[in-house]
């Protein structure tokens, strides 16, 4: 039950959340005595552009994050000190301008990744010394600026005219606390996000402004609230294997919904009932965790769904895979789980398939304490394709005469240090076929005495790789060029494209991610570009939203009928539950879509 405690990523955590507690409930209590619950949730959102900025540069997200969130406190403090803008007021319309900006550098500048999502959520799972640092100063300065500053920001959220007259009206003080909140905001990001912060900073305090007649209750039951939510809820992620930032919010949440019940109700036993059905869910919910399997197996953690399928292939009955990446979610959305991180802590072997859509599986190994050897399936592959190449004028070679193709970019074998690899390469068999024979060099290496039974099955599952090629390649070849071309969600499929000689006119998100957003110009264009090319078909993908897809589809008559599977496999009963089928599907799909539905590869569609 306690298991959680013993863990080391678990510790720091548990470390951030009670040293966050002291800025937390100190500020979040100021937050709350001077109305300014609304600032403190903004400027937490408002911290985007830094944090697209510092991602997109590459220095530290922290520094971002505050540079904007100084930026924001400043220009809101400016405008509100004009006599016709109310803080709300300028708060708003500095909001907007700050998130205008985020997603305009986001999509046009940088492109958005997973690292970004992931302070937009944060994650306690994710901690490190820096994280912990920030938070002892955050907590330094608001310990100091409560004891220095405490009784003018209260003077000047209660009478501003008597403030004024006993020195306690200065902009400067204004400027200190929505300086302190800035820090501690951004103290908070990666264990809460920006999206959560008033959970730590705001719910609490509000929760102990319903009882708390005196400013010293207020300010010390604040922080002794952040702690014990943070903890037990923290724990309790642990044991539902729910995310731990949204599970802190929920109980928060429930602990302000019934300290409000409890203002309301008069009799002592109303209450005690109330008391006694809050701590009954609370033990049946935390009743809820289990516990894991032992076994002689080899524990084999794999990213994404396809590599999980692949190390099942070779590993059979002798390997437990863990899949961190669920079917048809979406990687870059990505956001650790407690049975995560303790499957890595746990694992003998991590398997990874390289770029930006696993960029946190790294962090996650190193957060973990885990020893297990990472293994990057993208690297030394046969075809590596840079970010948007779609290799528009290469047909396919004849009977696959050059397995061993390489395509550099233009800078050569140091191209890659200055463009990005497009990470989608299991949608060529020739590439599936060289990681199947890392995996089972590794699985091999790290378990001799199943050499023989990998070896085998490897070669068995090689077999079926080729087989289903010369089918794709044959079926592929058998639809005129002048038809082979498509339209895709993202830059999911060039390897695809690549290998069997399909022309991608263009993608809705153009982008090798699914984050960034395209722009009027942007959809203006791929739309002419569909109808100069008499493109027949639109593929949206199963994990993307297909609003856009079928936007574009509206304008041109190009069909949305039939969808692909690109970032994962699909769920259960979908057709696409393993690697194989996926590729069927999706060969499928695409003869349909690029003969307007009269021609399928494998006939499980047609």
């Amino acid at each position: 039950m306690f298991e959680a405690f013993s863990l080391p990523f678990f510790q720091r955590g548990l470390i951030e959340i009670l040293i966050l507690a002291i800025p937390a409930g100190l500020i979040g209590s100021w937050v709350v005595l001077r109305g300014l619950a609304f600032f403190s949730h903004a400027i937490g959102t408002a911290a985007f552009p830094g944090l697209v900025i510092a991602d997109g540069i590459g220095f530290s997200p922290a520094l971002g994050a505050f540079g904007a969130a100084g930026l924001f406190a400043g220009l809101t403090a400016i405008l509100g000190r004009a006599r016709r803008a109310s803080t709300d007021s300028a708060t708003a319309l500095v909001l907007v301008g700050c998130l205008a900006l985020g997603v305009i550098l986001a999509s046009d500048v940088f492109g958005s990744t997973a690292s970004v999502d992931t302070l937009l959520f944060g994650s306690l799972l994710s901690i490190g010394p820096t994280d912990i640092w920030l938070a002892v100063g955050a907590a330094a300065l608001a310990v100091f600026g409560t004891y220095l500053l405490g009784s003018r920001w209260l003077a000047r959220g209660f009478d501003e005219t008597s403030a004024v007259r006993v020195g306690a009206g200065s902009i400067w003080l204004d400027a200190a606390l929505l300086l302190a909140v800035a820090v501690t905001v951004t103290a908070s990001l990666n264990a809460v996000g920006a999206l959560l912060v008033s959970v730590l900073i705001v719910v609490p305090a509000a929760t102990v402004r319903l009882f708390a007649r005196r400013i010293t209750t207020q300010l010390a039951f604040s922080v002794l609230l952040v702690a014990a939510q943070g903890t037990f809820g923290f724990w309790l992620s642990f044991q539902t294997d729910a995310p731990p930032g949204a599970t802190i919010a929920a109980i928060s949440g429930a602990t302000f919904a019934v300290g409000l019940g409890f203002r309301q109700l008069r009799g002592r036993g109303r209450r005690s009932a109330a008391v006694a059905a809050v701590i009954l869910s609370a033990g049946i919910i935390a009743g809820c965790g289990s516990s894991g399997s032992g076994g002689d197996q080899l524990k084999v953690v794999a990213t994404t769904t396809q590599v999980g399928d692949f190390v099942s292939q070779v590993g059979g009955d002798e390997v437990e895979v863990t899949t961190i990446l669920k079917p048809n979610t979406d990687p870059h959305d990505y956001e650790p789980r407690p049975s995560d991180v303790k499957a890595v802590a746990d694992a003998d072997l991590v398997f990874r398939s390289g770029g930006h859509l696993d960029d946190w599986a790294d962090s996650l190994v190193s957060d973990s304490g885990s020893s297990a050897k990472v293994v990057d399936l993208s690297q030394d592959l046969p075809v590596e394709l840079e970010g948007g190449e779609h290799d528009h004028d290469h047909a396919h070679e004849e009977e696959h005469g050059a397995e061993e193709e390489h395509v550099e970019s233009d800078h050569g074998e140091e191209g890659h240090d200055h463009e990005e690899i497009d990470p989608h390469w299991w949608l060529d068999p020739v590439n599936v076929e060289a990681a199947t024979r890392k995996i089972d060099v590794e699985l091999s290496e790290a378990d001799r005495e199943s050499a023989s039974y990998f070896g085998k099955r490897a070669n068995a599952f090689e077999s079926e790789i080729s087989s289903l090629d010369r089918k794709i390649e044959k079926c592929m070849s058998g639809i005129p060029a002048s038809e082979r071309k498509i339209v895709t969600d993202h830059d999911a499929f060039g390897y695809f494209t690549h290998r069997y000689g399909i022309e991608t006119v263009g993608t809705v998100i153009p982008a090798l991610t699914t984050q960034a957003q395209p722009s009027a110009g942007d959809l203006a264009e791929l739309e002419e570009e569909i109808r100069e090319e008499k493109v027949k078909a639109v593929f949206p993908e199963e994990s993307v939203s297909p609003a856009l897809a079928e936007a574009v589809s509206r304008d041109t008559g190009a069909s949305t009928e039939y969808t692909l599977f690109g970032d994962t496999l699909g769920p259960e009963g979908s057709g696409a539950e393993t690697w194989v089928t996926m590729m069927k599907s999706n060969a499928d799909n695409l003869s349909l879509g690029m003969t307007g539905g009269k021609k399928s590869c494998f006939g499980s569609n047609s």
